[in-house]
């Protein structure tokens, strides 16, 4: 039995049916997939979750690949990748070359006007650094100050991880979210020389998505697996294991908990915190905009920012989502009523009135990897067997993407499948 219908759960229910084994799901809303929505509008194709995956991690890929969708993958448009920051009013190219908050490239730190020069001197004391030999935790905020300074915390880190976690640096945990620069720190002391050393350009692009929008994914599982679903809400569960739902109580031998552990287990492993999120996606006849947006999109540090972090040009970043004539935009909010218009208005000067407008609200939908992140995942596993037949997969435990959350179901079906 599994207890969840996004992702993750569809994937532990799809690679325990290549197993020869078949699950129930047990679903709380009446569809399938989770926060992975595809609206199509206008003839417009707008994610109300998330757009794509990274291409490096091959589990999403692998499981399109076998659902046979490869023709349907492809890539960003990287040619044209640029990101804009919000900074005293305006929005300012982020300096090409970069990896996170770690530069790659000389020029464009010593020529950007994103940061001062007393902040520029300060980023350029990272080459001066040792190594450590050492991998040491501790927040993301700490990590960057200690390399770099406030100002690129500020103005690139912070915006950047923003983005993608919906978190505070001062929080999160640098050994959790981005272990690979801990490791650089250990092996070479300065984060800029281990970019240099380290970051080998190559022909993939940086995301993959489908063409006809990422829901297909979910859409082709569903009808392949054809999945026996119980829509409702989890009651009670009991080991056994028993599962109470819609007033009746289901009986398995093995229980997979796709969803926010302590919502259907409370107090039974240690929280992991959850932040809400919210996606507007905002249709427009391209002639109302009078104006190219050039890059992927825009970011909104903390220091400055009112509801919008962040916002995507959606036809630039992938083709196939956006007639020639139309200009979509997807902005991201802290979860909080937002303003939108006045802030398009402010940030991008457009003041038409849209062609539509599609807001997507997830509640406790990103998990939160604060510092001793990873000791609360070691405790979680230390913790599974002695609870013989209870799983966990999810965006909580070793990654937030699709792919994570796919090659963690993967993995539980596959343990699953030698157990029994």
């Amino acid at each position: 039995m599994i207890i969840g219908g996004g992702i993750s759960g569809l994937s532990t229910a799809w690679y325990l049916a290549k197993a020869g084994l078949k699950a129930t799901i047990i679903e709380k809303d009446q569809r399938l997939g989770g926060v992975i929505r595809t609206d199509r509008i206008d003839g417009m194709i707008a994610e109300a979750g998330p757009d794509s995956f990274i291409t490096v991690k091959p589990a999403a890929r692998e499981l399109s690949v076998e659902l046979g969708l490869g023709d349907e993958l492809i890539g960003s448009n990287d040619y044209k990748r640029a990101t804009w920051i919000w900074r005293g009013g305006r929005l300012v190219k982020m300096p090409d070359g970069m990896t996170m908050m770690v530069p790659g490239k000389f020029m464009p730190m010593v020529t950007t006007s994103l940061l001062s020069w007393p902040g520029k001197i300060r980023a350029g004391l990272d080459l001066l650094r040792r190594p450590t030999g050492v991998e040491r935790d501790r927040s993301v905020a700490e990590f960057v100050r200690d390399h770099y300074g406030s100002e690129v915390l500020d103005y690139i880190a912070e915006p950047m991880l923003a983005g993608v976690y919906g978190g505070d640096p001062e929080e999160m945990s640098i050994g959790a979210v981005m272990p690979m620069f801990l490791k650089w720190e250990a092996k070479y002391g300065s984060l800029t020389k281990a970019a240099r050393a380290e970051v080998k350009g190559g022909k993939a692009a940086l995301f993959t998505t489908l063409k006809s929008g990422v829901q297909t994914l979910v859409d082709t599982l569903v009808e392949k697996l054809r999945p026996e679903v119980i829509y409702g809400k989890v009651e009670k569960v009991e080991r056994g294991w028993r599962v109470r739902v819609n007033g009746d109580w289901l009986e398995a031998d093995q229980l997979v908990v796709a969803c926010r552990a302590q919502n259907v287990l409370p107090d039974l492993f240690p929280a992991i915190r959850y932040n809400s999120a919210s996606v507007i996606a905002i249709g427009y006849r391209k002639s109302d905009i009078g104006r190219d947006f050039e890059g992927f999109g825009f970011l909104v540090p903390k220091i400055e920012r009112k509801a919008v972090s962040a916002g995507t040009w959606v036809g630039n970043k992938f083709d196939h989502r956006v007639p020639d004539d139309k200009v979509l935009i997807r902005l991201f909010t802290t979860g909080d009523k937002a303003d939108w218009r006045a802030e398009v208005a402010e940030k991008l000067g457009i003041r038409a009135e849209p062609l539509f407008v599609k807001e997507s609200y997830w509640p406790d939908a990103m998990p939160q990897f604060n510092v001793g992140h990873d000791k609360i995942v070691a405790t979680i596993n230390a913790m599974l067997p002695d609870f013989p037949g209870l799983h966990l997969v999810g965006n909580a435990y070793t990654g937030i993407g699709i792919p994570d959350c796919i090659r963690m179901g993967k993995s539980v079906a596959e343990r699953i499948a030698i157990s029994v």
